[in-house]
């Protein structure tokens, strides 16, 4: 957790300056970098619980709830909601006293977010000097021009807004080598490419080189490609996996168009599929080493393939390795209707375990019900810690497999039984933030937090979960079910509906 705070004095009054900043919907008035803003369902500006909707100058679309707001201590706090840049659980608030000396106004704005390591100097500083000290000096100067054109007595009660605190988009980085050239001298291909940190207008269809496979790699002809959310996290910066200008993606599964001269054990027509880094999966061709790639047997369809393989091995070693699910257990899956959560549920149930599923909608539940979850608890009807309880008779679960992050941690802490396990493998809705490790004594708690790349990144490691993933589905212990399947120019659309949660199940591209 960072924390930022910036203040300043504005030379007026301060009854002219919270009018300004106490208009949840107003700072596309004032701030620079804000083009249009509105609120949603049309409530009122200054309801608490309002939601504003903005567009950036540069085109990046955020929304932030107002938490408070009082107009006897000219104070306000909001939350970022959704922003294309990783500024995790971000909470900020304006505060405004009365400098008698001189009837000015001292105006603090501060802020707290967890930034990923990688780029905490670059968003501290944007959010120092990019929103709040840029928003000090347009409110000055708007003030400034007022005053000179309006005697005081006349002035009107301005109706103009706080912050918007989840900042300007990153700037853009130039495109080298990677776009296709101009002349026709080398064979391109078409791919998503990714050109800024940011939402999912970022990604964008372009035509990008494409060189001769080196010796130890082949060139595979993309049939689907796999989106997950770490996807969500490479387009954002969380996740320190692509350097801009890059493509993201890490699953697909297609045909062998051409082999390195280094290669063997793999010809032309082979049909592939891989769930590994590098990032590169959203194109139409790619070339690969081929040291992580796995060959498709005929009773594994290429769509089931790029849109299960990532989560089939996830949960093989979440289920075997992380924590070895016995019989008899109780365990609990979060976001279970999402894909790694359903091949989890039905997984986690042939082993034996009594499955207790989370889910945000009954359409999601009764998902969960036909796929062998013994108990579905929606989280908007009951609080799932209380339920899990209730459920088990007191004694908690064993194990929980936690892909949701801070909505949902404290809650799991409190849903284990005494030496229970808290797999937290992903942070959809945030970090977690920082625990204090005593309070993990009082049930002898142990968490982890897995990293794929650790079980995965030699073919000694990846053969094993692959070889059980496929035997899982061969025997109808899991069900793939059909992916949600979208066009690879439309790589835009199955970003938002993900982040959104409108889908349950896999997502595919289709070159």
């Amino acid at each position: 957790m960072v924390q930022v705070r910036q203040s300043t004095i504005i030379d007026a009054p301060i009854e002219e300056v919270w009018a300004i900043l106490r208009d949840f919907n107003g700072h596309d008035r004032w701030h620079p970098a804000i083009a249009s803003s509105e609120i949603d369902g049309g409530e009122p500006a200054d309801a608490v619980g309002a939601v504003r909707h903005f567009r950036l100058a540069d085109g990046g679309e955020l929304r932030e709830q107002l938490l408070a707001l009082s107009d006897k201590d000219r104070r306000l706090s909001y939350c970022l909601l959704e922003s294309p840049l990783p500024l995790m659980g971000y909470v900020a608030s304006i505060r405004l006293k009365p400098v008698t000396d001189g009837n000015a106004t001292f105006w603090e704005w501060r802020s707290e977010f967890h930034p990923p390591a990688h780029r905490r100097d670059e968003l501290v500083k944007l959010v120092a000097e990019d929103i709040y000290r840029a928003g000090f000096a347009a409110i000055r100067n708007l003030l400034g021009r007022r005053a000179a054109a309006t005697p005081a007595e006349a002035r009107p009660s301005p109706a103009i807004m706080p912050s918007r605190p989840t900042g300007v988009a990153a700037r853009p980085v130039p495109s080298p080598a990677i776009l296709a050239p101009s002349g026709n001298m080398a064979e391109t291909t078409r791919a998503i490419l990714v050109e800024r940190y940011g939402g999912p207008d970022v990604l964008q269809l372009k035509e990008i080189a494409l060189p001769p496979p080196a010796p130890d790699e082949v060139r595979i002809r993309h049939t689907a490609i796999g989106v997950n959310f770490i996807d969500v996290y490479c387009r954002t910066g969380f996740f320190d996996l692509m350097r801009l200008p890059g493509v993201p993606g890490m699953e697909a599964a297609g045909v062998i168009e051409a082999v390195g001269a280094a290669i063997s054990g793999l010809s032309v027509g082979d049909r592939v599929a891989y769930a590994c880094p590098p990032v590169g999966a959203y194109a139409e061709h790619r070339n690969m080493t081929a040291d992580l790639l796995v060959r498709l047997s005929d009773d594994i369809p290429d769509e089931a393939a790029a849109a299960s393989l990532l989560k089939g091995v996830s949960a093989s070693f979440l289920l075997h390795d992380v924590h070895a699910v016995r019989p008899g257990e109780v365990v609990l899956i979060h976001a279970a209707a999402g894909g790694i959560g359903q091949l989890l549920v039905q997984w986690a149930r042939h082993l034996g375990a009594t499955v207790i599923a989370t889910v945000s909608s009954d359409d999601k539940a009764r998902i969960v019900e036909r796929l062998g979850a013994h108990h579905v608890i929606v989280y908007s009807r009951e609080d799932f810690a209380e339920a899990v309880m209730r459920l088990t008779a007191g004694a908690g679960a064993n194990v929980i497999y936690d892909a949701v992050g801070v909505d949902t941690f404290a809650g799991s802490l409190a849903a284990l039984a005494v030496r229970g396990h808290l797999v937290s493998f992903g942070q959809a809705s945030g970090p977690v933030g920082s625990w204090d490790i005593d309070r993990l004594a009082s049930k002898s708690i142990t968490v982890s937090r897995p990293n794929y790349a650790h079980y995965t990144n030699t073919p000694e490691k990846l053969a094993p979960h692959v070889d059980r993933f496929f035997t899982a589905f061969r025997q109808r212990a899991v069900r793939v079910g059909q992916p949600a399947a979208y066009g690879l120019a439309n790589a835009e659309d199955a970003h938002r509906d993900l982040e959104a949660r409108r889908t349950s199940g896999a997502l595919v591209l289709m070159p």
